[in-house]
C-alpha cells in the first residue's frame, strides 16, 4: 500500500475577501489615499478612487488582476513607511474587530485537522501581515505587493498579482514546494452558494 501521500498533510488556502471579512481591496485603499500626507496629495489620492471605483466595479466580475491593479494605483507616491503605518492603522481600525465569526471557525477547523493554514488576499502584504498577526492559527500570507522605488510607491503592484483565476494551478505549485498532500487539501472562497472546494490533483488547474 502506497503511504506517501498519506503521511503529507493537507492545507487550507482561504480567501480573505468575503471568507475572513467583508470589506474588499478598494476599501483600504481608499483609506490610504484618504490619508496621504500633504493636502495635494490627499486630493489627488481621493481624485484617483473616485475615477478607479466605477472602473473597479466593472473589471473585478471579469479581469480580477486588472481591478486590483487599478485598485492600488492612488498609493503612488507614498512612501513605504507611510504604508506601514497606515496599513497597521487600518487593520486596527477597520478591520480587526469586522472579521467574520465563520471564517474564524474555518480556520480553526483546518488546525485542527492537521492543514497548513494559508490565507490568500488582494490586499498588499502589510495589511496581509498585520490582520494574520491578531489571528490564531495562520502559517502563512499570501497577498499582493505595492512596488517601490527607492523607497516611494510607484502604484504598480509587482507580478505575480493575487486576484487572477488562477488559483488552482497556483495551490497545486504551492503544495508540491512545500510537500502538502492536494488530495487532503480545501479551498475557501466566497463564489458560489458552496464556499469550499476541495483541490484533487485531477482538478487543481481549475479557478477558485
Amino acid at each position: 500500500m502506497d503511504t506517501s501521500s498519506s503521511a503529507r498533510p493537507g492545507a487550507a488556502f482561504i480567501r480573505v475577501e468575503g471568507v475572513l471579512l467583508r470589506r474588499g481591496t478598494l476599501g483600504a485603499a481608499a483609506w490610504f489615499a484618504a490619508n496621504k500626507q500633504g493636502f495635494s496629495d490627499r486630493l489627488w489620492g481621493i481624485g484617483a478612487i473616485a475615477l478607479a471605483a466605477p472602473v473597479y466595479a466593472l473589471l473585478k466580475q471579469n479581469d480580477r488582476t486588472l481591478a486590483n491593479r487599478v485598485a492600488w494605483l492612488p498609493c503612488r507616491h507614498m512612501s513605504e513607511d507611510r504604508v506601514q503605518v497606515l496599513a497597521e492603522e487600518y487593520v486596527e481600525n477597520a478591520l480587526r474587530d469586522k472579521v467574520l465569526a465563520r471564517g474564524l471557525e474555518l480556520v480553526a477547523r483546518a488546525k485542527a485537522d492537521g492543514c497548513r493554514v494559508v490565507l490568500l488576499t488582494e490586499q498588499i502584504a502589510p495589511i496581509a501581515v498585520a490582520l494574520a498577526q491578531h489571528l490564531v492559527g495562520i502559517d502563512e500570507t499570501v497577498s499582493n505587493a505595492l512596488e517601490f522605488h527607492d523607497g516611494i510607491a510607484t502604484g504598480k503592484l509587482v507580478e505575480p498579482i493575487v486576484g487572477g483565476h488562477g488559483g488552482g494551478r497556483w495551490a497545486s505549485e504551492y503544495a508540491a514546494r512545500h510537500g502538502l498532500d492536494l488530495t487532503r487539501s480545501l479551498a475557501y472562497a466566497s463564489n458560489g452558494p458552496d464556499v469550499t472546494r476541495q483541490l484533487p490533483e485531477a482538478s487543481a488547474t481549475r479557478s477558485w
